[in-house]
């Protein structure tokens, strides 16, 4: 794996440097301690990830940065302040590492951009789904997948263990690609991955929250959907 480290503080750069130092499977492929040598790099050296600090020196931010990529690299935040990870997590970064990194939290952010990177590899199909966002492209299995929400022209698909991602797709689409079972479609406006289902919660007559393994908050469900799913439960039994 070539990475890039990219930090305005030389300490930084040297620390990270000593981190990785210990996975002889990462090559240190270029530093760059601005946004604009970083994407001079980038698009030069053609990293496979990109290890990003936020507040960089001379103008503009680690946002800022991906902003100006027309293909952004896989990207790993590595950053002082913890209040910037949900903007983060938007933009699809594989990670979010807070200073001083610890190395074992190191080694699950490699391990993702790993998993990622293999991924990419595969061509899109039953096994591995294409998820394009205007950033850049994430590719997941089925079984990562927990939930897909219609949302007006575009579909909200919830990752496990991710910030949902919204796609320019139809929930018919996903409908077409996806393996059914587990994936059940409820209605109009929602599809879940029926194997993540833990718990069914009905606080009224007419709504329902499903508790589904992989998402931070329970998803809300209407009347239909309850109908439907508490049928496909009945025939499952």
């Amino acid at each position: 794996m070539r990475v890039l480290i990219v930090d305005d503080e030389p300490l930084a750069r040297s620390a990270m440097r000593r981190l990785l130092a210990a996975h002889p499977d990462v090559e240190i492929a270029g530093e760059a301690d601005s946004g604009e040598a970083a994407r001079a790099h980038i698009i030069g050296l053609r990293p496979d990830l990109v290890f990003l600090d936020i507040e960089l020196g001379g103008g503009g931010d680690g946002f800022d940065l991906l902003d100006s990529l027309e293909r952004p690299p896989i990207v790993i935040f590595v950053t002082a302040f913890a209040e910037h990870a949900v903007e983060a997590f938007a933009v699809d970064a594989v990670d979010y590492l807070l200073k001083p990194v610890e190395p074992q939290r190191l080694e699950m952010a490699l391990a993702r951009a790993a998993r990622q990177l293999a991924l990419q590899s595969l061509p899109p199909g039953p096994g591995v789904i294409e998820l394009r966002t205007p950033r850049r492209v994430l590719f997941v299995t089925p079984a990562e997948i927990v939930a897909i929400c219609a949302d007006g022209d575009f579909t909200r698909v919830f990752v496990a263990g991710q910030a949902a991602v919204m796609i320019l797709r139809t929930l018919a689409h996903f409908e077409g690609v996806l393996p059914a079972p587990p994936f059940v479609r409820l209605g109009r406006s929602v599809m879940i991955n029926r194997d993540r289902l833990r718990s069914l919660e009905a606080p009224t007559r007419s709504t329902g929250r499903l508790v589904l393994d992989g998402m931070e908050h329970p998803l809300a469900i209407g009347r239909a959907a309850m109908a439907r799913l508490r049928e496909l439960l009945a025939d499952r039994s």
